[in-house]
């Protein structure tokens, strides 16, 4: 058991069970490369400039890997584990590139579970609308007990 906690008081929903699943699509729009550039400061010339982009084997504006792998915030965040979970641990590899218009999935499959404590292992995916993935690896998370104020 989770020492000092019930597992209710972490997983409202119940523990996570290796082999769920849960995703969640949104379509990437070409503001979310400015929202994203005003965050990180990222303004590279294959994110805005469209001649310079062409000239790579890219071939068009692409977006910042961080608005591909945001999407898997989102997933675990909100689904899976769900509300009061944050990253401990990323691998990912970025495999293509993902342009303004996609829509995107990001995709969490349980692993392990750690029955000592609230710590999660997935396997972690993001494809994009033709099916090509675009981001894979696996992250390890662990999730806080929110109480009753979140929502």
């Amino acid at each position: 058991m989770v020492v000092g906690l019930y597992r209710s008081d972490i997983w409202p929903g119940g523990m996570p069970e290796v082999g769920q699943t849960a995703q969640r699509s949104r379509t990437v729009e070409p503001d979310d490369i400015v929202r994203f550039t005003d965050i990180s400061g990222d303004r590279n010339p294959l994110h805005y400039d469209l001649e310079a982009a062409r000239a790579t084997p890219f071939g068009e504006i692409i977006v910042q890997g961080g608005v591909t792998s945001a999407i898997l915030n989102a997933v675990v965040a909100e689904d899976l584990p769900g509300p009061g979970s944050v990253f401990l641990h990323v691998n990912w590899s970025f495999k293509a590139p993902v342009r303004p218009g996609d829509t995107i999935t990001g995709f969490a499959e349980v692993l392990e579970v750690r029955s000592d404590k609230p710590i999660t292992k997935l396997r972690t995916r993001v494809t994009r609308g033709d099916g090509t993935v675009v981001l894979e690896g696996d992250a390890v998370c662990y999730t806080m007990p929110m109480g009753q104020s979140h929502g």
